[in-house]
């Protein structure tokens, strides 16, 4: 039996569809994209010239992470944290997330054909039964793309595709500059273990020397117990700088994703950040900011998803035009199917046009610009908490530097007065508070030293990163934007 088709029509079926799909995308309704201008001033505030630039230094962003670092047990945590880290790859993850995601929306773009084989039995008037058997290829219900919702939602997916892409360069950006930071403050910490430790030696040796003095009868017992208040006072802050270790590390730990591995402690020992040198790199432009910031791409990424969105949202006021078809064999024999004579085709077109929704549509599309505008916003504010962070980090640049001279200035003065005060103690000219207050003064000079010094370094690392650097092509693939 040959099922009678809904629609005939003389042309071939396959170059009606072609000629279908050449109207796909014909017509746009999403808005005309302009990125928004910065706003941010147009240079960035700096105290003093950029030295980095007249030296022909690299740009942060073209200067590899294994070049910057030149600490070879630093960049052998940056690869683990790079190879470990959760949070990276997490970021990859929604990189996979979003491409497919984009799949599903050029997919729907497509008709979707599908192999259909079915049978029947019914009871006919006569008392027997009706047999009838198809089989062959259909089309349900593709959506002809006149009014281009299909290629906004197209556009809108490979936006936040690419915008995923950029937010895992970001992510390795700022994992980069956690793992340097968190490795110099180990260092730091090391080094005020051991001054609180040497520091600490120091005074039980003069709570010794005090003790037996009042025992002779030539200290007082305010000496006496000056001397345990010092010894005591070294102690609690012995106890606190171990503390503050155990929990650096413990924080190195989280972002490389594993123990800190047996070599990388053996370097921590013998490390000194004295000795911790990283390049200068240029600072440029505010507008430059633009194209070397991946969470300012990413921004803007998410930007043109929202303007496609409109289009979407626009669309839906327009009719949707939506084509069922197929193409098969029919027979009331199982064995007659697919045999010449019973082949034959159907095509049922539908129109679909909104008429009163109680203005869902019109709230569809106000939703749609109001997200485009939250969207302009959150670009805006990314620009300018990028322009905050790089004036942050070169105010710090411009004056850590002068802060470190005079601090190991102060040291130096602090440590000779130490000596004339336990030298004019011990002659009986200068009382023993004056010794202690020196003592005080030295142990909190020399503290403050090793944290300007981390200051000074782990701003050059916040430099880098602001600027863009941390992100090599090496490391990891960035998303390339797919063929429309």
């Amino acid at each position: 039996m040959r099922k009678t088709p809904i629609w005939r029509i003389r042309l071939p079926l396959a170059p009606v569809a072609l000629a279908l799909s050449a109207l796909l995308g014909g017509c746009s309704m999403i808005p005309t994209y302009q990125r928004p201008a910065a706003p941010v001033a147009e240079q960035f505030p700096a105290l003093k010239a950029d030295v980095a630039q007249a030296a022909g230094n690299k740009a942060a962003a073209d200067l590899p992470w294994q070049d910057y670092f030149s600490d070879p047990a630093l960049r052998r945590l940056i690869a683990l944290a790079l190879d470990n880290n959760r949070d990276l790859r997490v970021s990859v993850l929604n990189i996979e997330q979003a491409r497919a995601a984009l799949q599903i929306a050029r997919a729907n773009q497509l008709p979707a054909v599908n192999g259909v084989i079915s049978g029947s039995r019914t009871p006919n008037t006569s008392g027997g039964i009706t047999s009838v058997y198809t089989g062959g290829l259909s089309v349900s219900s593709w959506e002809i793309d006149f009014f281009g919702r299909l290629q906004a939602l197209k556009e809108q997916a490979q936006a936040q595709y690419l915008a995923t892409g950029e937010a895992r360069k970001a992510a390795q950006i700022s994992l980069v500059a956690t793992v340097a930071n968190a490795w110099l403050a180990l260092v730091a910490d090391e080094e005020l273990l051991d001054l609180s430790g040497r520091t600490l030696a120091t005074r039980e040796d003069s709570l010794k020397l005090t003790r037996l003095r009042f025992d002779q009868g030539s200290a007082s017992e305010l000496d006496l117990r000056q001397a345990e208040s010092l010894v005591e006072s070294a102690r609690a802050t012995l106890a606190q700088q171990v503390r503050q270790r155990a929990q650096d590390e413990n924080a190195l730990v989280l972002v490389l994703g594993q123990g800190l591995p047996d070599d990388a402690r053996q370097a921590l020992r013998q490390a000194r950040l004295g000795q911790a040198t990283l390049p200068d790199v240029p600072v440029g432009l505010p507008s430059e900011l633009l194209i070397k910031r991946p969470d300012i791409r990413q921004a803007e990424q998410s930007l043109i998803a929202a303007n496609a969105n409109i289009g979407a949202a626009r669309a839906a006021f327009f009719p949707t035009i939506s084509l069922t078809t197929g193409v098969g064999s029919a027979s009331s024999a199982l064995s007659g199917l697919f045999k010449s004579g019973s082949w034959g085709y159907t095509m049922s077109p539908q129109l679909s046009v909104p008429i009163f929704n109680a203005g869902r549509t019109q709230a569809g599309v106000e939703t749609a610009q109001a997200a485009r505008d939250i969207a302009v916003a959150q670009y805006e504010k990314a620009i300018q908490s990028a322009f905050r962070e790089v004036a942050d980090a070169l105010a710090g640049r411009d004056t850590l530097g002068d802060q470190l001279q005079a601090q190991q200035a102060l040291v130096k003065a602090t440590a000779r007065q130490t000596e004339l005060s336990d030298l004019r103690y011990r002659n009986g000219v200068a009382s023993y508070l004056d010794l202690l207050d020196a003592q005080r003064s030295l142990f909190t000079a020399q503290q403050a030293l090793v944290q300007t010094r981390l200051s000074q370094l782990q701003t050059q690392v916040t430099l880098y990163k602001v600027l863009g650097g941390g992100w090599t092509e090496a490391v990891a693939a960035a998303p390339q934007k797919p063929a429309n």
